[in-house]
């Protein structure tokens, strides 16, 4: 069903509408998901010939981690542009390795950001236990990982994850040389407030293969900036990684020069992805589903999508790397298949128990947002038909 948009707005006004405890009927949701289908075929289009723009284009894909020249037909898990040798190997091992493996520790940030999965809630994130980490979903202490590793498959790369691990960096010291000596790659986020070039340095002697940091965070601001710049004297691989927003091109634009002379490998661009806690921030922007999954405005992936093509055209020294929807799509049937689940299987999916249908309103109301194919609705769906 290639629904019209003024179809789909007129149905997606009253779903908005309904109470929460209302579900759609079966033909309601077929109504549903044509809409949803029609706005992801058009942003697939145009983003389509946006890559086509981007010069050097690079896919990473299963048996070529280094990367090869893009087409539309090449399998893709990402894309990229830049110096291959400076895609980040935590990447790799997300993409390519077993997965996206996440060692958990600290439950409280010295932000606040909008586009965090955890925002409104930062106060009551629950805590992995004094001595704990939650490595695969299990709490271990640290002694007990020559057990784990004795027993399990080592994973080929983990990540500390969740929350801000500088309010308590001093505990990660030791973990992070255990897996450094059972040639784990590590990999670490933050938003770099406070790091000092003592902490940044024990980390490099511990092992942290990687550090990327969360620009949008801090507006990329100077203070974070030297610390980024200090990093990379002790740690292999600095990066930044951060969710693409208005507000973050801004001050990357204006601190563009400083940013690129800071010595650091790669450029992460996050597309944004919402959940309950965040979408609030960013209602009114034109939304889509990506395969019915993740969330997202459809300007944060746009705005990847000029820096990749700038990026090339200007020949920035770093990598700049396409970390998309479709790419977290890919991981995800990377890490099933590596653990032996059936054809398909995946738990890529939406993080909303109720699809919030007001959210798709703006999109549907802009003048300049088009259909790439329209029909008539069918029988049984056209207004003054019965619809359940």
């Amino acid at each position: 069903m290639k629904i019209s948009k003024k179809d789909a707005l007129n149905w997606f006004r009253f779903f908005a509408s309904l109470p929460e405890e209302e579900p759609l009927g079966c033909r309601q949701q077929e109504i549903a998901l044509a809409v949803f289908a029609q706005i992801e075929t058009a942003v697939d289009a145009r983003r389509a010939e946006l890559l086509r723009a981007v010069p050097g284009l690079k896919a990473v894909v299963p048996g070529h981690p280094e990367g090869i020249p893009w087409t539309e037909d090449v399998p893709a898990c990402t894309l990229f542009v830049g110096p291959e040798n400076r895609f980040p190997a935590g990447c790799r091992s997300c993409l390519l390795g077993n997965g996206l493996s996440a060692v958990r520790k600290t439950n409280r940030c010295n932000a606040a950001c909008p586009f965090c999965y955890d925002y409104g809630l930062l106060d009551c994130i629950p805590p992995i236990g004094e001595g704990m980490w939650e490595i695969g979903g299990t709490r271990y202490r640290e002694e007990d990982l020559p057990l784990l590793f004795s027993l399990q498959s080592r994973p080929t790369g983990i990540a500390y994850v969740y929350l801000e691990p500088f309010t308590e960096i001093e505990k990660y010291y030791g973990i992070i040389r255990r897996f450094h000596l059972a040639g784990v790659h590590q990999h670490m986020y933050t938003n770099g407030i406070g790091a000092t070039e003592e902490q940044l340095k024990a980390l490099g002697d511990a092992g942290l293969d990687e550090l990327r940091f969360n620009l949008g965070a801090t507006n990329a601001s100077d203070p974070v900036l030297r610390a980024m710049e200090t990093a990379k004297k002790y740690i292999p691989q600095v990066g930044i990684e951060t969710p693409m927003t208005r507000e973050f091109i801004r001050v990357f634009r204006e601190k563009k020069a400083r940013i690129l002379s800071a010595g650091i490998d790669f450029m992460n661009c996050a597309e944004l992805h919402l959940n309950g806690n965040n979408l609030p921030n960013y209602l009114g922007e034109n939304m889509y589903f990506c395969r019915l999954g993740y969330l997202s405005p459809i300007v944060s992936r746009d705005l990847t999508l000029s820096l990749l093509r700038e990026a090339a055209e200007e020949k920035w020294p770093i990598v700049v790397h396409d970390c998309s929807n479709h790419t977290k799509f890919a991981r995800d049937l990377n890490l099933r298949a590596k653990e032996g689940g059936w054809f398909g299987q995946s738990s890529y999916g939406s993080e909303f128990e109720r699809i919030p249908y007001e959210a798709f309103l703006p999109v549907l109301e802009d003048p300049d947002f088009s259909f790439a194919e329209e029909e008539p609705l069918p029988p049984g769906f056209r207004p003054g038909d019965i619809v359940l």
